[in-house]
């Protein structure tokens, strides 16, 4: 079962695409793999105060997984809120549409991205493919979805930022080298912005995921929007310059 509503933070309005799944619940109460410390961070983030947006600020569509949607915590703490924030306080705001949808795959991202389009964004930014390198899937398939994504991304008139991401060892080394390589070939193929040090600091840290060891803490989206906000403030004066 999926839901999807408007939250509205003042000028700022955020599409969240939620999915019903074994780990997620969306009463926002812990779950398992949720320490105390975990719901501390959550509640203690719970009064931060919106950015201020102008009305005619561009629109940024983040079409992402779980990490994008911040399962386990609230959604102003997952790093597309963290990096609207961030964007703002240097003078760079923008309407934040978060499309982050819990277990979602390339291919699910890839039938969402109609809808996503129809928010007509400036900046598209794809955070895309965990799910298929948990799954074994063919790096062929995760390519291709990938490709079908960012040419439709740009043919909206947006501009595509396409992150990178990792897979652990363990499923490999030829698949997780292959799995890390292709986001790059794909954004420079394909003509999109691409950030391939997106996990930097978060993956494999510990302290900064969840007890599962696979979703970051409100610090590590910090992080990620922290790695994130070089590229996509290029983006943002690339539109500013036309």
């Amino acid at each position: 079962m999926n839901t999807r509503y408007l939250h509205w933070a003042g000028p700022v309005v955020i599409v969240l695409a939620a999915a019903c799944s074994e780990q997620a619940d969306e009463s926002g109460r812990a779950m398992p793999g949720d320490g105390a410390s975990r719901v501390a961070e959550r509640i203690a983030s719970a009064d931060r105060p919106a950015p201020t947006i102008p009305a005619d600020a561009p629109v940024v569509a983040v079409l992402g997984d779980s990490i994008a949607a911040g399962l386990h915590l609230a959604a102003d703490d997952a790093f597309p809120a963290a990096l609207q924030r961030l964007l703002a306080a240097q003078g760079r705001p923008f309407r934040l549409v978060n499309a982050g949808v819990s277990g979602d795959t390339s291919a699910g991202g890839l039938r969402r991205l109609e809808w996503v389009l129809r928010s007509k964004p400036d900046v598209l930014v794809v955070e895309l493919g965990a799910n298929d390198g948990l799954r074994g899937s063919p790096l062929e398939e995760l390519e291709k979805n990938l490709r079908e994504i960012v040419r439709g991304g740009l043919a909206s008139g947006a501009r595509v930022v396409l992150v990178g991401m990792q897979m652990p060892p363990n499923l490999g080394p030829e698949y997780s080298r292959g799995f890390e390589e292709l986001y790059g070939r794909v954004a420079r193929e394909e003509g999109a912005l691409f950030v391939p040090n997106f996990l930097r600091g978060v993956g494999g840290e510990v302290n900064r995921n969840l007890e599962d060891g696979l979703h970051p803490t409100v610090e590590g989206h910090e992080i990620l929007a922290s790695n994130l906000a070089p590229t996509l403030s290029a983006a943002l004066d690339e539109l500013g310059r036309e």
